[in-house]
């Protein structure tokens, strides 16, 4: 196993007024990426492969949690039928349609992926960006 990381961001951190029900949700969503719960603490849980990438949580400053207009995040997916999957399981989940499965060219020719809102509004996105296609 390599000991180097290819990923630019450490981990990413949402917050949520509704602890339980998020929870539920990543927990129904995140498996059809081979994504699993890493690690817990009173109000948080963070999910990832092998360390704690993706936080969701209670504010720290106690203050209701707000959607940022403008912020997504992307998980990666290894394959197309993996995206499918992932919207699959959002949208049976709960979450709402922000762009079905499907290739964009505006991306890049091996962009694959599909948006969705979680429970809260949160844009969220799996996409399989396809090596064996040009650049």
């Amino acid at each position: 196993m390599s000991t180097e990381n290819p990923s630019i961001i450490s981990h990413l951190s949402i917050g949520t007024n509704d602890y339980e029900s998020a929870r539920a949700f990543y927990d129904a969503v995140l498996p059809s990426l081979g994504i699993q719960v890493i690690m817990e603490h009173p109000g948080a849980v963070a999910y990832g492969r092998l360390y704690p990438e993706f936080w969701v949580q209670l504010p720290h400053d106690g203050k209701p949690a707000t959607v940022g207009n403008g912020f997504h995040m992307g998980f990666i997916a290894q394959t197309k039928q993996q995206v499918h999957d992932f919207y699959d399981a959002a949208i049976a989940a709960g979450a709402t349609c922000d762009g079905p499965p499907g290739p964009r060219p505006l991306y890049g020719e091996p962009y694959y992926g599909c948006f969705v809102r979680d429970l809260e509004g949160h844009k969220i996105e799996a996409a399989f960006w396809d090596e064996t296609l040009g650049q």
